[in-house]
């Protein structure tokens, strides 16, 4: 009994050439999706940044890393002592990482070196020094926050460009990741 073998139309390709697609198309397969999840992540839910400067000193160091979350604030507004990271209100090229002090509708009072919120003196286990500005007193309007950094003789804050719009916060600093030594969750 003869079997007939099936003929066949067009040339096998080699398997060089099937491996060699075969590669390129596995890459595409695996790159692509993952670029595509980087960028949602990245544009909806967290990002890195790095620290520059020394308003945030001596919690926060130039060139440590950060990794900012976005997505908790479009549940609720920022809270009083978040590390967060704004646009630069005064239209800098680099965002600015600062300390939330002030809430909408309170007043933020300077005096005596110390920081009040409506007549209260704030509690501020982060500081080393005293605060410059005093006899200053901002009331922070509706869906603005009042920040500062945490280096108060060296930082570009609230007490210079006023308090921020909300929506000019880009996300809250929640973990340092470089250098490893440091590596942590910030309060």
């Amino acid at each position: 009994m003869d079997i007939e073998k099936p003929t066949l139309t067009e040339q096998p390709t080699s398997t060089d050439e099937r491996t060699g697609r075969g590669i390129v198309r596995d890459l595409l397969e695996t790159i692509v999706p993952a670029m595509l999840i980087a960028v949602l992540i990245n544009v909806f839910l967290a990002q890195s940044t790095i620290v520059y400067g020394q308003s945030m000193e001596p919690n926060l160091f130039t060139e440590q890393r950060l990794v900012i979350e976005k997505v908790s604030y479009h549940m609720h507004g920022p809270q009083r002592g978040d590390v967060i990271v704004l646009r630069d209100p005064t239209h800098g090229p680099l965002p600015l990482i600062k300390r939330v002090i002030g809430l909408s509708g309170e007043r933020v009072t300077i005096a005596n070196g110390r920081v009040f919120i409506d007549g209260v003196l704030l509690d501020e286990p982060y500081l080393n020094q005293e605060t410059w500005g005093a006899g200053r007193s901002w009331l922070v309007p509706p869906l603005h926050v009042f920040v500062m950094g945490d280096n108060r003789s060296d930082s570009l804050d609230s007490r210079t460009f006023g308090p921020a719009p909300i929506d000019q916060v880009l996300g809250h600093a929640v973990l340092r990741y470089w250098p490893p030594g440091r590596a942590g969750l910030l309060r």
